[in-house]
């Protein structure tokens, strides 16, 4: 039996298997849980579904658990990195895709356990093996925080 992820079927979704082929990032680390509205070298909508078992709402903070931002930060370049992954076909087994900046960050509102987020991220700026994104993380209708980053395509062999 094959654990080869799905090819695309076209819908622009991605599921939590092929995220995984694509990323190297596991628990307690992963910070996607699925993407839609994927646009080869355009854009990608990545989601985290939030739970009061995320072990970073241990210390952050008792008696009223907030999601770090710079973990929503994290959860975006994860989304851009399943973007990029996707776009080029990026060989994983020997190559990675590396968070270069992050700039213009702005956090918002916080980020609760029981919260959906939604994550558009789209590339401002593509060269070779390098993107640039801008990306927001939303809850409901509302901005928890919203960034712009880079990324690059680094061999690991």
């Amino acid at each position: 039996m094959s654990r080869k992820a799905p090819v695309n079927d076209g819908t622009g979704e991605i599921d939590i298997t092929e995220i995984l082929s694509r990323i190297p990032h596991r628990y307690p680390f992963l910070l996607i849980d699925r993407a839609e509205e994927y646009r080869a070298s355009e854009s990608i909508v990545g989601i985290k579904c939030v739970t009061v078992n995320e072990p970073f709402f241990q210390g952050h903070f008792p008696g009223y658990p907030v999601m770090p931002g710079v973990l929503l930060i994290e959860a975006m370049a994860q989304t851009g990195a399943v973007l990029m992954s996707k776009s080029l076909e990026v060989d994983t087994a020997g190559k990675a895709i590396f968070f270069m900046s992050a700039d213009n960050c702005r956090f918002r509102s916080p980020v609760r356990p029981g919260d959906v987020v939604r994550m558009p991220v789209r590339v401002v700026r593509h060269r070779g093996d390098v993107f640039k994104f801008a990306g927001q993380a939303l809850v409901g209708d509302k901005v928890a925080a919203e960034c712009e980053f880079a990324a690059m395509v680094v061999n690991t062999q």
